[in-house]
């Protein structure tokens, strides 16, 4: 069979766009993957999403999860995955949970960053404020700030 040379050229560029496509859809899911073996990167990723944290943090514990996520876990990922985290991976394993003290919450609240660490990056993370009215949301800056 003879093929023509733009024939050709536009099936290599289609594979081009394809392979193209597929390192793009990889970056895309990388963004919450941010290196955090050291506290140093965990306080700079914490405030390039808007936060200022005490520089060290309050509490540092290291705890195994489940070989499957089970309650309270299960809940948890939902909003893990909602912000682009997901715990699974991470199932069996030893994660660092660190806690920061959050200085600028919108609320006015004591608030707290808590990131967990797998593998020397992000896992999970969430902001709590604790006491009345208290709540868990996502690491995102609230927009409406």
């Amino acid at each position: 069979m003879k093929y023509s040379r733009r024939r050709l050229l536009g099936v290599l560029w289609l594979l081009l766009l394809a392979f193209l496509g597929f390192l793009l859809l990889r970056s895309c899911g990388s963004d919450r993957t941010a290196a955090a073996a050291t506290n140093e990167q965990r306080v700079a990723y914490l405030n390039s999403l808007g936060w200022q944290v005490e520089p060290e943090p309050v509490e540092t514990l290291s705890l195994t999860l489940p070989k499957e996520l089970e309650e309270p876990y299960l809940s948890y990922n939902v909003l893990q995955r909602a912000q682009g985290f997901d715990l699974e991976p991470c199932c069996g394993k030893t994660v660092e949970r660190c806690t920061y003290t959050v200085k600028n919450h919108p609320s006015g609240k004591v608030c707290q960053a808590d990131l967990y660490i797998c593998g020397g990056e992000i896992a999970a993370g969430d902001i709590l404020c604790t006491g009345e009215g208290g709540f868990i949301a996502p690491l995102a800056f609230p927009k409406d700030a």
